[in-house]
């Protein structure tokens, strides 16, 4: 295939004057800017996306896609769960007791939240593989606790805790709190600080018991076929229970976690956006040097007849090929980061003997990496979009050389 006469020109013009050499400095420099912009977008995102899924992930295994509980107070898991047997949607339902209240050991004392579950509880089977010590069944009267949470009351499995419920029992001498003293027959890692630091997970008798409930719950647990389909679901719910019953989707309840993951995503882009920046805006340099340097050559080329929109996309095309090949180069190298990520940092910590996420700092022990093709879409588009931005000034003046003037004193 016979390329234009423009495209011919512009790879000529890559070359420096100096045969030797493929390319001229000033070139490299503006192609190894795009390229370490573009690869820097792609794996930050990239991680970014890993970590959002990861957060994402336990989340899920830890609440409910829907949870529903009634403005009234405590009610029959019953009365709910009859009106939602014809929901195809829901894929599991499960009846809860949630509260929160104070736990206290013989060292120490701390805010927590109790969760009553039954064994069917999906939470309990995803607790049961993080188990850092303790039994892998729940029994009455044991309860399992976060590691955080052990650290803070000097506990750990075997030893008594005192569960106090600021919603007591009315006396003639006033209001006197709910106790319960409960062992601790297990210590989970969830893999998420507030889950680790607050909550305490019981049988579902043993909380409805402690709060006087008899067969009533404080919220139904519900989990959804497609997860993000929850904010529908919950509505439909919403419509079926009607009264005084209210729902909430995971996407409301972690609304503000999710923002901010978000937020952080947008600034991070727009930060390194900057780097592609620079690197692009470089060419306006280089072209410029170009037009100098060929100051002679475009004149002998307007003179034979060469047209200014010739003369236009000639530097028009120089200006873009260094933005393709350093986008191409920063695209290969992002995305071949982004996919060997947790092997490369693994090979960095073994070599240099450091450790880039303490497990019990960031509870995971793997940089995650999720590569978005939108994402990588949008950062190719953006670096050829300021290529040729960059490029159009350059172009322009070399298309406005006139001939007769450079001839006569060169």
């Amino acid at each position: 295939m016979r390329l234009s006469f423009e495209l011919f020109l512009s790879l000529r013009h890559l070359k420096s004057k100096k045969r030797e050499r493929f390319i001229s400095i000033a070139t490299f420099i503006c192609l190894l800017g795009v390229s370490l912009g573009v690869m820097a977008l792609i794996v930050v995102l990239s991680v970014m996306n890993g970590f959002q899924e990861a957060i994402k992930e336990k989340i899920l295994a830890l609440s409910a896609h829907v949870l529903v509980l009634n403005h009234q107070g405590p009610f029959l898991p019953e009365e709910a769960s009859e009106k939602l047997k014809g929901l195809k949607e829901i894929s599991s339902l499960s009846p809860m007791v949630l509260t929160q209240l104070m736990v206290s050991s013989d060292y120490a004392s701390s805010g927590a939240v109790l969760r009553g579950i039954t064994r069917e509880a999906p939470e309990l089977s995803y607790l049961q593989e993080r188990l850092l010590d303790g039994e892998r069944n729940l029994k009455s009267g044991e309860v399992w606790i976060g590691v955080e949470l052990s650290k803070i009351l000097g506990v750990r499995v075997g030893d008594r805790l005192r569960l106090v419920s600021p919603s007591g029992r009315f006396h003639p001498f006033g209001m006197i709190p709910r106790v319960k003293d409960v062992v601790i027959s297990g210590i989970f890692q969830a893999g998420m600080y507030d889950y680790d630091v607050a909550l305490i997970l019981a049988p579902l008798e043993d909380a409805q018991s402690f709060l006087s409930l008899g067969n009533k719950v404080t919220h139904l647990a519900i989990r959804v076929k497609d997860i993000y389909q929850a904010h529908t679901v919950s509505k439909q719910i919403q419509r079926l229970l009607g009264g005084f019953f209210l729902t909430r989707d995971w996407m409301e309840m972690n609304k503000n976690l999710f923002y901010a993951l978000r937020m952080e995503r947008r600034v991070m882009f727009i930060l390194l956006s900057l780097i592609v920046a620079v690197g692009a805006f470089n060419i306006i340099g280089v072209l410029m040097m170009s037009v100098m340097e060929r100051r002679r050559e475009i004149a002998i080329l307007r003179s034979m007849g060469a047209q200014k929109k010739t003369i236009l996309k000639i530097f028009l095309y120089q200006g873009l090929l260094i933005g393709t090949i350093g986008t191409f180069i920063g695209t290969l190298g992002g995305i071949i980061l982004s996919l060997n990520i947790s092997r490369i940092t693994n090979m960095l910590e073994t070599l240099f003997g450091l450790k880039f996420l303490p497990p019990d700092v960031y509870y995971i022990t793997e940089v995650p990496s999720k590569l978005d093709l939108t994402d990588t879409v949008a950062i190719v588009i953006l670096a050829l979009s300021l290529s040729l931005l960059s490029s159009l000034y350059p172009a322009w003046k070399a298309s406005n050389l006139d001939p007769v003037e450079v001839l006569r004193y060169e």
